[in-house]
């Protein structure tokens, strides 16, 4: 429970006026964060467990936009998945005002030009423009993200880790660049999957495994930013 009984007004108009503008979100993100909302932290809940496919049938939608919603709003922060099980989903809702890219659109932090705030860079489609394919190649350093082979620029591919048939996003947690060779053999396999195939192929030691692995967790935390989005002077215009 909460320690303080929340102003649903106030909550409601920082939804609407504040976080859904700030982090770019989609009607069906909207519909799914706001039934959270509702169910958790607008009846004194910080947690919630629901299933997807009740979810998707309570909201008219199908169980694919409503997996890729709760997937978005997890990664922007609006709510934490602690656990996902057959049973379903069990979230930590977060108040706008907790949430870390609506704190620093409020503070007004100072940035370069052209580069987007933290909520638009967790929105931004990679795949749109030759400058942010170039920020996922550039932040790889020429180097394939999977086999860690150096690669000449004509040979450097993108890579979905999680591939798209699985609703996998363009999104800078789930590009990476990679050689043509790795590229075309993981095709939809898991990428952890598909490492631990090199690593029994002699192609990666147990330690470059392991660095992989811990690098495919920092990728999806939003560790591995693109560099031209870290130093002010090199800011992709998009």
């Amino acid at each position: 429970m909460l320690n303080k009984k929340l102003n649903a007004k106030l909550l409601w108009m920082q939804f609407e006026d504040v976080l859904a503008p700030r982090l770019g979100l989609t009607v069906k993100d909207r519909a799914v964060y706001s039934y959270l909302l509702r169910h958790s932290l607008v009846v004194g809940k910080l947690r919630l467990q629901f299933a997807v496919m009740s979810l998707a049938r309570t909201l008219g939608l199908s169980v694919g936009p409503v997996r890729q919603a709760v997937r978005r709003l997890d990664e922007m922060g609006a709510l934490r998945v602690l656990e996902r099980s057959q049973t379903g989903h069990m979230v930590e809702m977060r108040l706008p005002e907790k949430i870390r890219a609506v704190r620093r659109g409020k503070n007004g932090a100072s940035r370069a030009a052209g580069e987007p705030p933290a909520a638009t860079l967790e929105t931004t489609d990679f795949l749109k423009t030759w400058a942010l394919r170039k920020a996922i190649h550039d932040r790889e350093r020429g180097a394939c993200f999977y086999c860690h082979r150096r690669n000449p620029a004509n040979l450097q591919r993108l890579d979905h880790v999680v591939p798209r048939v699985r609703f996998g996003r363009n999104s800078y947690r789930n590009l990476v660049s990679c050689c043509i060779e790795c590229n075309t053999r993981k095709g939809d396999r898991p990428a952890r999957d598909f490492l631990r195939t090199l690593y029994r192929q002699g192609r990666l030691t147990p330690a470059e495994l392991d660095g992989r692995l811990r690098a495919l967790k920092d990728l999806a935390a939003g560790k591995l930013r693109p560099s031209a989005f870290d130093a002010p002077r090199t800011a992709v215009k998009t």
